[in-house]
């Protein structure tokens, strides 16, 4: 690669995540406004769980048909088109709360659309990304990435405790939307050509959508992929949802726990995000992913039998570090592994497959936190985690398939 070809990659590279990264510090900031103001203004579990869903069955319901999009359409414009009708949305619900209408039903229409377009930008970022960025040098830039991502998940409670401080609910909304474009204007100074589908056979979305299905089911090592991953966000749920229930029984019911807890597993990933795009993982990369995972799993086993709540943050900070170190290599894997062409429908199952498996993993395991001890779930559940990566190291389908 000449000097010229290099410098050209990479600031487009850097244009496009500080795009994202100044998009998503708006939208981190205002979910996390809106979780609150419902939950201080409502006391209410129901409208929690109704708040929950909001944020949830939009993204897995649009997800199947923006593979399709993503795949047929302009990358570039779909990602400023989703940012964009969040913005828009954000910005109607931000004059209408400062004219004085702020019934609790607006704020769960903007959860709506939020998460539908959530559910078309996510996957098109990674879609994109190899569009720009070379192929050795996919595993680095998906871990500055993941870095990006966590940094901007430690800082967005703080920042929006902050404004919500000092300020009113629609104050925040203001914020999401200059930075939406802010960001937007950043990604129209990009060029990125249009990706040419020249194999796109398929004439309808739902042609598409059977296309993608298709494509996984005859490509086995994609589909193992995709199920393992499915099964292991199962697994791993109760670590990611139970343990504030955990700190508030075992450690004490006061908030700086929770917060500590929180934020010893978001510097976790950040610094994993950074080890990640320092190191670039072992060559085989599902090397690096069955690592992870297995650590993982012995660290869930270490936060069930923490003999207190300082090893209890350290175990949490720790498994805040294998967080990236499982998934870039994934979302590498699955850029190097399916053809361009179906970049966007592969990344949107995952997507679909995440926004299931994580309630899905409620479902089964949050309610045996009622009868049986937090710790107990995550010492079987981190079993099981470390069974998976044991299966996948040694099975033939992953390595010699990678």
């Amino acid at each position: 690669m000449n000097q010229e070809n290099e410098y050209g990659w990479k600031r487009k590279t850097v244009l496009f995540l500080a795009a994202q990264t100044i998009s998503l510090f708006g939208s981190s900031l205002v979910q996390y406004a809106i979780i609150w103001y419902i939950t201080l203004t409502t006391s209410s579990g129901l409208m929690m769980t109704i708040s929950t869903v909001c944020g949830f069955v939009p993204q897995i319901a649009i997800s199947l048909f923006a593979g399709v999009w993503i795949d047929r359409y302009h990358r570039k414009s779909m990602i400023m088109l989703a940012d964009g009708m969040i913005a828009a949305a954000t910005l109607v619900v931000a004059v209408l709360f400062w004219m004085g209408h702020q019934p609790v039903w607006l704020l769960f229409m903007l959860l709506l659309i939020r998460s539908a377009g959530t559910g078309i930008q996510t996957p098109a970022v990674n879609a994109l990304i190899p569009q720009l960025v070379p192929k050795a040098k996919l595993m680095k830039v998906n871990g500055v990435n993941s870095s990006i991502s966590s940094a901007m998940m430690f800082l967005s409670p703080a920042a929006s405790g902050a404004v919500l401080s000092i300020a009113s609910l629609e104050a925040t909304f203001w914020i999401d939307v200059i930075t939406a474009v802010v960001g937007i204007s950043i990604m129209l100074t990009l060029s990125v050509p249009a990706y040419s589908n020249a194999a796109a056979t398929y004439q309808s979305n739902l042609q598409g959508m059977i296309q993608g299905w298709d494509y996984v089911k005859t490509h086995a090592f994609i589909r193992r992929l995709l199920l393992f991953l499915f099964i292991v966000m199962i697994l791993i749920s109760p670590a990611a949802f139970l343990t504030p229930l955990m700190v508030s029984r075992s450690f004490g019911e006061e908030v700086w726990r929770l917060t500590a807890s929180e934020m010893t597993f978001s510097a976790g990933a950040i610094a994993g995000g950074l080890v990640v795009a320092a190191w670039g993982g072992f060559r085989n990369r599902m090397h690096t992913t069955m690592l992870a995972c297995a650590l993982y799993g012995l660290l869930m086993v270490g936060l069930g039998t923490a003999p207190g709540f300082a090893a209890y943050l350290c175990f949490n900070f720790f498994i805040g570090i294998t967080m990236p170190l499982f998934n870039a290599p994934i979302t590498v894997l699955l850029q190097e592994k399916a053809e361009p062409f179906m970049h966007g429908r592969v990344f949107s199952l995952v997507q679909v497959s995440n926004s299931c498996a994580l309630p899905l993993g409620m479902v089964l395991f949050g309610p045996l936190g009622d009868w049986v001890r937090v710790e107990n779930i995550l010492v079987f559940a981190g079993i099981l985690v470390m069974a998976c990566a044991l299966y996948a190291f040694f099975g033939k389908h992953f390595i010699h398939a990678e």
